[in-house]
């Protein structure tokens, strides 16, 4: 009996050093990128936009690559931790970029974008996108490059490097990323690092649109975090208005932007972590949300990742689309119904004008 006890204990004792030795790697890897990071631009093209003409914008946070229709994450109370497998990743990417090349936007806006890891079967989407949409200036931002994330312990996502991706059929004279506040206990390993860029291109009067691109906090539950970000977010923007230039914010906010997509898309109401309604009464002067159109098509642009996708079932809201400052002209945005195929999200296009 005794040296059964001694086993257990050597065995206890070993399951408590192998996990005080992995929280150590957790936080002496962990490394927030620098603030106010210039980035490279590839691909550059020599165009430039004109005024008074009409362009079209996308955004699409392809989801890394994993969301078939009947894929389920664990962090929104699914199943899966990482896409199937290679083959999968690949068909989605094929999908993600028929579908971009089909509605052949003029400016883009792409999150969840790996360059590596685990989670996309170290598919590199950054390049895939530069290389399957051809004419675009592209500029890349990362927003992480987590260490070796253990959970969940049956199949852990492990290690991913992933950000956001500007594209634009013109020359972007300037690129920078962001970082955003987040948490800074523990839960700082399963939120990630956020972070948003801010791309310069070319006009032909002499002035420059401002493309913000943006990933916001999903899973974070402090009310706080949510504010500082968005509070980071609406100073940037002012600052570019100010300057003169045309401001277009793109990406995935993780909150209701028609405020009340409950009612119109007939879901439960208790609002999810990251649907709950976005404070657009706080928009910075000058600023607005296009959202006419799409309260009236009533196609959602993101799908609840507990389920795979269920028209009937699923929990949907429309948390992606663009801020645009009043010296743009909006005419039309719409929800680019994918029925979720390769993607949690669907595509949303803008169409607009920079006015003179």
């Amino acid at each position: 009996m005794k040296k059964l006890i001694k086993i257990i204990g050597g065995l206890v004792l070993a399951v408590v050093l192998v996990f005080g030795v992995y929280l150590a790697y957790l936080f002496l890897s962990y490394d927030r990128l620098p603030d106010n990071q210039k980035l490279s631009v590839e691909h550059q093209q020599s165009n430039t936009l004109q005024v008074d003409t009409t362009y079209k914008a996308l955004t699409f946070n392809i989801g890394f690559g994993a969301y078939s229709q009947d894929f389920s994450f664990f962090m929104d109370n699914g199943k899966y931790s990482r896409a199937y497998d290679e083959a999968e990743v690949k068909k989605n990417m094929t999908g993600i970029t028929k579908a971009v090349a089909s509605a052949d936007p003029d400016i883009a806006f792409f999150q969840e974008v790996d360059v590596e890891g685990d989670r996309s079967r170290h598919v590199d989407q950054v390049a895939w996108l530069e290389n399957n949409l051809n004419g675009y200036s592209s500029v890349f931002a990362q927003n992480y490059d987590s260490a070796y994330l253990f959970y969940p312990f049956t199949q852990p996502i492990g290690q991913a490097k992933s950000g956001l991706v500007s594209l634009a059929k013109a020359e972007i004279t300037g690129s920078t990323r962001y970082s955003l506040p987040i948490e800074t206990n523990f839960n700082k390993f399963f939120d990630l690092d956020r972070a948003f860029s801010v791309t310069h291109v070319s006009v032909a009067n002499n002035k420059t649109l401002a493309m913000i691109n943006l990933h916001l906090s999903a899973f974070t539950k402090d009310p706080k975090v949510h504010e500082a970000q968005l509070t980071k977010l609406f100073s940037k923007m002012t600052e570019e208005y100010e300057k003169g230039h045309y401001v277009i914010v793109a990406g995935d906010y993780n909150h209701d932007l028609l405020g009340n997509s409950p009612e119109i898309f007939g879901t439960r109401k208790e609002r999810e972590t990251w649907t709950h309604p976005f404070p657009s009464e706080k928009l910075p002067a000058h600023f607005s949300i296009p959202t006419d159109d799409l309260k009236k098509a009533k196609v959602p642009s993101v799908r609840a990742s507990n389920i795979p996708y269920d028209p009937e079932k699923s929990y949907v809201s429309l948390v992606d689309g663009f801020l645009v400052s009043d010296n743009i002209n909006i005419k039309k945005v719409q929800v680019l119904n994918q029925q979720f195929m390769n993607s949690d999200h669907n595509p949303v296009v803008m169409e607009f004008q920079l006015t003179k």
